[in-house]
């Protein structure tokens, strides 16, 4: 299945939406396992460790120590990994709002962490993107 890659409709049809969940950034040593009974939504390794992103509720039942407690924005139209400029165009309405952002591309879509206090500005500045505003 072929993702969108115009960037004029990926931008239309943005449709984000905000996850409920308060998710948290959190690092494991480099080969060391994680904890049993965690589901991260994203796992990265990378030379000095493995950086974990999981509901906060998951690492504070675990005992691991965390960062950067955030909202997740899935923006839901399924855009193509190839796609030029889509999160070049989002990131510095975000930015110019001084919201922080960890952006993550999946398969299907983009997938916007943002600062627990900010998810509900960052939520109206999209949505106002996606208007042509």
């Amino acid at each position: 299945m072929q993702g969108e890659s115009d960037l004029a409709r990926l931008l239309a049809g943005l449709s984000p939406r905000l996850d409920e969940t308060v998710y948290v950034f959190a690092t494991l040593a480099a080969g060391s396992p994680a904890p049993a009974g965690l589901a991260p939504v994203m796992r990265f390794a990378e030379a000095e460790g493995t950086t974990l992103v999981l509901p906060r509720a998951e690492a504070e039942r675990a005992g691991i120590g965390f960062t950067f407690p955030c909202r997740r924005i899935v923006l839901e139209i399924h855009s193509s990994l190839e796609a030029v400029g889509f999160l070049a165009a989002i990131l510095p309405r975000l930015a110019a709002a001084g919201i922080g952002v960890n952006p993550v591309s999946a398969f299907h879509h983009d997938h916007l962490f943002v600062p627990e206090a900010r998810a509900a500005d960052a939520m109206a500045i999209l949505e106002a993107l996606a208007l042509g505003t």
